[in-house]
C-alpha cells in the first residue's frame, strides 16, 4: 500500500504544475459545458448509429488531443505522419464506436418474447461489447507492433492485496456520495431490470448475472483506458500519457452525477500512475470494479439508510 502511495506522491512530484493546471482548467470547461447544455445527452438522442457516432468522435478528439496539445504544442507530436497521431485517432473512434453503438445486445435476442427479450438486451450488451472492444484493441496493440504483454494484461507486478485496502478506504466517500440525490437517479443500475420481478418467482439469478455483466465493462474500461491509452502511449510520450487519458476518460462519465464525473478525473489519474509504474491493469480493475459493485449496493440500500 505504502508503495502505491509512493508511485502517486512521485508523479505529482515530478508533474509540471502548469501542464496540470491548464489540462484540468480544460476538463472543468467540459464539465460546466455538458452539465450546463447536456453534451453527452444531446449527442446519444441521435438517432442513427453515423450521427453519434461523430458526435461522440469530435467530442473525443476534441478532448484528448487538447490535452495533448497543452502537454507538447511546443514540440512536433502532432505531425500528420507521426504513427502518434494516428494511433490518437483510432483510440478515438474506437471507443465512439462502442459508445454510440446502443442496444448491442438487441441483435442478439431478436427471436425472444417480451420480457426476455428485453432482460437478455439488456444483460447481454455489456458483455459483447467488452468482447468487441477486447478483440479491438488487441487487433489495435498487434497493428502497431507493440511487443508483449498486451494492454498490461499481465500478472507478473501484481498483488491484490494494496488494492484491497485502497478500496476500503473509498468506502466513505461512496457513502458520502449515496447521500447526493442525484446518485439515486442513477443508481443502482440494477434497477434496469426490474421489471422482470412479474415473471419470475426466482429473481436472484437475473440479478446476479445482470451484474456480472455490468462488471464486465470495467474489464474493457481499464484495458481500454489505462491498458491502451497509457500503456500504448507510453511508447511515444513516457508518463505524459496519464493526464490526457484521464481527460479522455472524465467525458465518459458526463452522464452520470456531477460528482462522479469530477472524481473520474483524478481518479483517473491515480489509476493511470499505478499501471504506468506496475504494467498491469489488474489492480485498477480490482478498484474500479470494487467501486463499481459498492456503487450498486449503496444505490439499493441507500434510500432506506440515507
Amino acid at each position: 500500500m505504502k508503495l502505491l502511495f509512493t508511485y502517486i506522491k512521485q508523479y505529482f512530484s515530478s508533474l509540471n504544475k502548469t501542464t496540470f493546471l491548464l489540462t484540468s482548467l480544460l476538463v472543468a470547461g467540459l464539465i460546466i459545458t455538458n452539465y450546463t447544455i447536456g453534451i453527452e445527452s444531446r449527442i446519444s438522442d441521435f438517432k442513427g448509429f453515423p450521427e453519434r457516432f461523430s458526435g461522440f468522435f469530435l467530442l473525443y478528439v476534441f478532448t484528448f488531443a487538447g490535452a495533448y496539445w497543452v502537454h507538447f504544442y511546443k514540440t512536433d507530436y502532432f505531425r500528420p505522419a507521426n504513427r502518434f497521431y494516428w494511433l490518437l485517432l483510432i483510440t478515438a473512434a474506437l471507443f465512439a464506436s462502442k459508445i454510440a453503438l446502443h442496444d448491442f445486445g438487441a441483435l442478439f435476442t431478436n427471436q425472444l418474447k417480451f420480457p426476455w427479450k428485453k432482460y437478455w438486451a439488456i444483460s447481454l450488451d455489456w458483455p459483447l461489447k467488452s468482447v468487441a472492444m477486447l478483440i479491438l484493441v488487441v487487433s489495435t496493440w498487434k497493428l502497431f507492433r507493440y511487443e508483449k504483454p498486451i494492454a498490461g494484461m499481465s500478472s507478473t507486478n501484481f498483488t491484490a492485496k494494496p488494492y484491497l485496502i485502497l478500496l476500503l478506504m473509498m468506502v466513505p466517500l461512496l457513502a458520502f456520495a449515496a447521500t447526493q440525490p442525484d446518485f439515486h437517479l442513477a443508481y443502482p443500475k440494477l434497477k434496469k431490470i426490474a421489471f422482470i420481478e412479474s415473471y419470475t418467482s426466482i429473481k436472484w439469478p437475473y440479478n446476479l448475472f445482470y451484474e456480472l455483466g455490468y462488471g464486465s465493462d470495467f474489464f474493457s474500461i481499464e484495458l481500454f483506458f489505462r491498458g491502451l491509452l497509457v500503456l500504448g502511449f507510453v511508447r511515444f510520450v513516457g508518463k505524459d500519457a496519464i493526464l490526457p487519458m484521464a481527460a479522455f476518460y472524465c467525458t465518459i462519465h458526463f452522464g452520470k452525477p456531477l460528482l462522479e464525473c469530477i472524481s473520474s478525473y483524478f481518479g483517473g489519474i491515480i489509476l493511470g500512475v499505478i499501471v504506468y509504474r506496475t504494467q498491469s491493469i489488474w489492480g485498477g480493475l480490482i478498484t474500479h470494479l470494487g467501486i463499481a459493485w459498492l456503487m450498486e449496493l449503496f444505490g439499493f440500500f441507500g434510500p432506506r439508510i440515507s
